[in-house]
């Protein structure tokens, strides 16, 4: 087995060997902490593999066909709702749906268990992903006419317009967990230019209802400086920062937060109790976003933002706390 090959591995429980060249302690070394006792359980059943059931989904294209024949759309709020980790639907004035980073459990069970339910199968026009990890990908989840998966370059639909940046993920952990080298674990490098392809990323600008949203997802800190002058304004910024500092430090974000000078703030990539199990390693936002000078707790797992409100915002942290839909 070639190890810069990481598919889902077929597991035979009794015995010692996961794959040649690819020990049962390797690959829990490989798990963590996070993951042990869960990965344990999962290689026990046999396989793990992942696959699309997109052709088993319910309902149809109907509100596509509807969007697709308008011409004109309303002004009005940009709506924001919530499902847990990174995963945030954006609702335009005229009812165009786009659902960002769906999330699962990893299907080889290397990383334990995440989540305490499936994704929900959620009703939206558009589905995206930011990258192949598996807490950002369950593209299959959503009950969506269009999957467009790690998009770079842009496309206009109705009254929104997406844009893709490619960049790369995080590659070197700055919490407590350095959960960036168990990478080595299968002889691949997780820092570019050599970056094993799963660590690649796309960041994505929505422009809907004269709002401008970045969607972060798992990006690294220091893009070039390219990357920030292509992406422009930005009125809503989402930000992977939890108390363990899994993916961005506190300075890390913080830094962000102040090139971009972002309207509003929402944390993402916390443990919320709704969703998420402490196997992730994750911790609450809460440290954080109670550090910022104009924070707010939102009392549910929905909010709606109109253009002319966010203008006269400064860098105000709206946090969804543990409050996420569950379908």
């Amino acid at each position: 087995m070639d190890k810069k090959e990481l598919k889902p591995t077929r597991v035979n429980g009794a015995t010692d060997e996961v794959s040649p060249g690819l020990s049962r302690r390797s690959l829990f070394v490989a798990a963590g902490a996070a993951g042990v006792a869960a990965a344990s359980t999962s290689f026990s059943s046999g396989t793990a593999e992942a696959h699309s059931t997109d052709w088993t989904q319910p309902g149809n294209n109907n509100h596509v066909i509807e969007l697709q024949e308008k011409s004109d759309f309303p002004a009005g709020e940009v709506g924001i709702d919530f499902y847990g980790h990174c995963a945030i639907k954006i609702t335009s004035p005229g009812g165009a749906s786009i659902l960002f980073d769906p999330w699962r459990d990893d299907p080889s069970g290397a990383w334990g268990l995440w989540y305490k339910y499936k994704f929900p199968e959620t009703l939206v026009d558009i589905t995206m992903s930011t990258h192949t990890h598996f807490d950002h990908d369950a593209i299959d989840r959503p009950q969506s006419t269009m999957v467009l998966d790690r998009m770079v370059g842009t496309f206009e639909f109705a009254d929104l317009k997406i844009s893709g940046f490619a960049d790369k993920h995080v590659c070197r952990a700055p919490g407590w967990y350095p959960w960036t080298n168990a990478l080595k674990e299968f002889g691949v490098d997780a820092c570019p230019p050599n970056n094993v392809g799963h660590m690649d990323m796309v960041t994505y600008v929505v422009e809907t209802g004269g709002i401008r949203t970045l969607i972060w997802g798992d990006n690294r800190h220091n893009p070039a400086d390219g990357f920030w002058d292509a992406i422009g304004r930005i009125d809503v910024l989402t930000m992977p920062v939890d108390g363990s500092q899994h993916i961005l430090s506190y300075d890390q974000a913080n830094a962000i937060v102040e090139r971009l000078k972002p309207k509003v703030v929402i944390p993402t990539h916390y443990l919320g109790e709704t969703t998420t199990y402490t196997l992730s390693t994750l911790q609450p936002a809460d440290e954080w976003v109670k550090a910022q000078k104009s924070h707010k707790t939102l009392d549910g797992p929905s909010m709606k933002l109109a253009a002319a409100d966010v203008a006269g915002m400064d860098k105000e942290f709206m946090y969804f706390g543990h409050h996420a839909h569950k379908a």
